[in-house]
């Protein structure tokens, strides 16, 4: 028997540049409002739900979210190029998946993977760098915990490392593989010294 793999694309999307749906307004719209706001906090989001919780409505008026108060209906998808889907309505849920596979829409159903385009997985930010991790949507507790592990290892300073890169990068001359060699070398070395450092301790 072959060993299962993630076969899943990881990309990292300009949400700034794209319209969000969320679906529902209970503790799971809340839940994934406030992961994609706190990675990306510039998202263009709507959501839709007959109702909506107060620390929703609080978390979605910080982040400039449009809510619309009214019953899903699939005009609601028009212009949006992202939907999550977040009811306690198995049926609403799955009837959203459908109108977004008619019309070519990414779609996320919550905590049920056959109706899920992509997954939403640990995310780890520290200024530049992002870190995102990926279970194959088998275990939400291991992605957070693997999150909590990258946030713990990956140095305070790794912002300032890539700002001095990027421009040591632009004054590196030669062509495109010179520079990618140049560059191998110079951070090969800052890796050493870090664990030179640790050694002593």
């Amino acid at each position: 028997m072959d060993e299962e793999r993630n076969n899943l694309y990881p990309v990292f999307l300009k949400v700034k540049n794209l319209e969000i749906l969320i679906v529902g307004g209970g503790n799971v719209a809340e839940e994934k409002l406030t992961f994609l706001t706190k990675s990306s906090p510039d998202a263009k989001v709507t959501m839709v739900s007959p109702m909506f919780r107060e620390s929703t409505i609080a978390l979605a008026n910080r982040f400039g979210v449009e809510m619309i108060t009214k019953k899903y209906h699939k005009r609601f998808l028009k212009q949006k190029h992202i939907v999550i889907a977040t009811t306690d309505n198995p049926k609403v849920n799955i009837q959203v998946y459908k109108d977004c596979r008619k019309r070519s829409k990414l779609v996320n159903v919550a905590d049920n993977p056959p109706y899920c385009d992509f997954y939403m997985g640990g995310i780890v930010t520290k200024g530049n760098v992002k870190v995102a991790i990926s279970t194959n949507g088998k275990s939400p507790t291991t992605a957070k915990r693997l999150r909590q592990f990258f946030e713990e290892v990956i140095p305070e300073n790794i912002d300032d490392l890539v700002k001095n890169l990027n421009e040591y990068r632009k004054t590196i001359k030669g062509d495109f593989e010179e520079k990618v060699e140049t560059l191998n070398e110079f951070t090969k070395g800052l890796i050493g010294k870090k664990e030179v450092a640790n050694d002593k301790d």
